[in-house]
C-alpha cells in the first residue's frame, strides 16, 4: 500500500481549489476585455467599455490634458461615470444597444453556456474527491479526475470564443472599438484551465493502481490497497 497515497490527493485537491476559486471568480466577474473607441480631436471624455460572459460595463472618462499622440480612449482604471447592464439575450428587459450593435450574439451565449459545463464539471468532480476521503472509495478519483480535466477543457473553449468575439468586433467596420485588451478576468480563466487540466491528470495517475516494481512481479502478485 502507499502510504504517501492520501497526502499526494490532499495537495493536489488543494491546488485544484484554487483552480476552481480562479474558474469561479472568471465566471461571475466582467473584466475578460477592455474596448476603447477611437479618440476624436479636442475632446475631453470619451466612453470605453469592459465585458464578461453576462454584462456590460460602459465608463465616460474624463481626459483632463488629452495627449495629440493618443488615438484611443483609456486607460479604463481612470475616473468617470460607470454604467453596467445585463446583455439583452440573458435579461429581455435590459437594453444594452452598444454590445447588441457590435458583437455576435450567438458568440456570447455559447461563451456562457461553455463556461457554465466547466462549473458543473468541477463541482462533480470536488463531490466526488470529498467522497472518495471515506474509508474504500479510492475509486471515485478516476471520475473526479476526469470531471477536472473536462472542467479545464471547457473553460480554455470558452475563453477562446470569447477571444474570436472580441476579435470579430475590432475587425468589424459597423462597430467604434479601434483598441482591445485582454483583463484580469481572462487572466483568471486561463490559470483555471492550467490548474484544473494539469492537476486533473495528475490525480489520474494518483488513482490508478500501483505498477509492479521488479520484472517478475505481476499486478496480480502487488500488495493490494486498502
Amino acid at each position: 500500500m502507499d502510504e504517501s497515497k492520501p497526502l499526494k490527493v490532499r495537495l493536489t485537491f488543494s491546488v485544484i481549489l484554487v483552480g476552481i476559486s480562479l474558474l469561479f471568480a472568471a465566471v461571475v466577474t466582467d473584466h475578460w476585455a477592455v474596448l476603447s473607441p477611437s479618440l476624436e480631436e479636442n475632446t475631453t471624455s470619451c466612453e470605453a467599455a469592459h465585458f464578461g460572459l453576462w454584462r456590460l460595463c460602459t465608463k465616460r472618462i474624463f481626459m483632463q490634458e488629452p495627449s495629440p499622440k493618443e488615438k484611443s480612449c483609456g486607460p479604463i482604471s481612470l475616473p468617470g461615470d460607470h454604467n453596467c447592464s445585463y446583455f439583452k439575450h440573458f435579461t429581455p428587459g435590459e437594453t444594452s444597444e452598444i454590445f447588441e450593435v457590435t458583437t455576435q450574439k450567438e458568440y456570447s451565449i455559447s461563451a456562457a453556456a461553455i463556461a457554465i459545463f466547466s462549473v458543473g464539471f468541477a463541482i462533480m468532480g470536488t463531490i466526488c474527491v470529498l467522497l472518495s476521503f471515506r474509508k474504500k472509495r479510492d475509486y471515485l478519483l478516476k471520475p473526479a479526475s476526469m470531471f477536472y480535466t473536462f472542467a479545464g477543457l471547457c473553460i480554455i473553449i470558452s475563453v477562446e470564443v470569447m477571444r474570436q468575439s472580441v476579435k470579430r468586433m475590432i475587425d468589424s467596420k459597423e462597430t467604434a472599438w479601434i483598441k482591445y485588451s485582454y483583463s484580469w478576468s481572462f487572466a483568471c480563466a486561463c490559470s483555471a484551465f492550467v490548474l484544473l487540466f494539469v492537476c486533473g491528470i495528475v490525480l489520474l495517475l494518483i488513482a490508478l493502481p500501483r505498477f509492479p516494481q521488479n520484472p517478475w512481479e505481476t499486478c496480480m502478485d502487488a500488495e493490494p490497497e486498502h
